[in-house]
């Protein structure tokens, strides 16, 4: 994860804020001074919660949840877009779905539509429907698609959710403070941080500004999923390296049988030696028998 550079956020404007008269007093520890009735945000705090953000983000990004990234507005719908496509999360920015998270069965079900009407396409019985029920459901396809089309691979609530705007997108934000779901956002001086787990007091009108701040987050996702994979392979790979151990042994078990069984032959080859001198004892008292009838 990059450290995050003052003059790069200096350049594309993240230290504007909004007209002193639109200011929310809650914002006061982030603002620096005032200039021509505009208020500038302190682009050292701004760094150091960028850097916080960041860390956060890489350890549920680890964990293997998802972070849903809600952005509306014309400046963010774009860079918000392709910077969420970029590490596979999901993302809104047509209008927020009324009960998007509290509700998420129910959207699930929208979700389940489009690949319902998908299989309908492949099977062929979406070829024998009328020409009039063909372009009803294309219709409703499109409208999934463009609401709901960026979801479709979110099977659960997210584990984060990172807002641009908090002011414009308060439904969201208040759907996830009621779901206890950790928010992350771009926070500008007429907003109110206190609805916020983790703010960046940032300019959130800019697009440059907007763009820079989402690359350093989501430069630190993309090292927490490289992390979990590579964690992945590393487990993968120890069941691996214990089977070559547990099999080398083998070899060394059957050995001391071979031994066991040379041990045991020389008893066997002991027993015919013992009972020799019984014998000889019996032709001893044979032979003396005679001597003593001739006697």
């Amino acid at each position: 994860m990059a450290n995050v550079n003052i003059q790069e956020l200096l350049d594309n404007g993240v230290h504007f804020g909004h007209l002193t008269r639109k200011w929310n007093p809650n914002m006061a520890p982030y603002i620096y001074t005032e200039r021509n009735g505009v208020h500038i945000i302190d682009l050292y705090k701004t760094a150091a919660k960028i850097e916080e953000t960041s860390e956060a983000l890489k350890k549920i990004a680890n964990s293997g949840r998802k972070i849903l990234f809600v952005a509306t507005k014309k400046q963010a719908k774009d860079i918000v877009a392709e910077k969420a496509k970029a590490i596979s999360m999901p993302y809104i920015t047509e209008r927020w779905p009324g009960g998007m998270l509290t509700n998420f069965v129910t959207i699930r079900k929208a979700v389940k539509k489009m690949a319902i009407i998908d299989r309908m396409k492949t099977d062929g019985s979406f070829d024998a429907l009328s020409k009039r029920e063909k372009l009803q459901i294309n219709r409703q396809r499109e409208k999934l698609e463009k609401n709901l089309g960026s979801i479709s691979d979110m099977t659960r609530l997210p584990g984060a959710l990172f807002v641009v705007d908090i002011k414009k997108e308060h439904i969201a934000v208040a759907e996830a403070q009621k779901l206890n779901i950790p928010i992350f956002a771009m926070v500008d001086t007429n907003s109110d941080p206190r609805q916020v787990d983790y703010v960046i007091p940032a300019n959130d009108d800019a697009s440059k500004s907007i763009n820079v701040v989402l690359s350093f987050v989501t430069d630190a996702i993309a090292d927490g999923l490289s992390e979990r994979k590579a964690d992945k392979e590393k487990v993968k790979e120890a069941p691996k390296k214990e089977e070559a151990k547990v099999e080398a042994p083998k070899a060394e078990v059957a050995a001391p049988e071979v031994e066991e069984a040379k041990v045991e032959t020389p008893a066997k080859e002991e027993a015919p030696k013992a009972k020799a001198p019984k014998k000889a004892k019996k032709k001893a008292e044979v032979a003396e028998t005679p001597a003593e009838e001739k006697k």
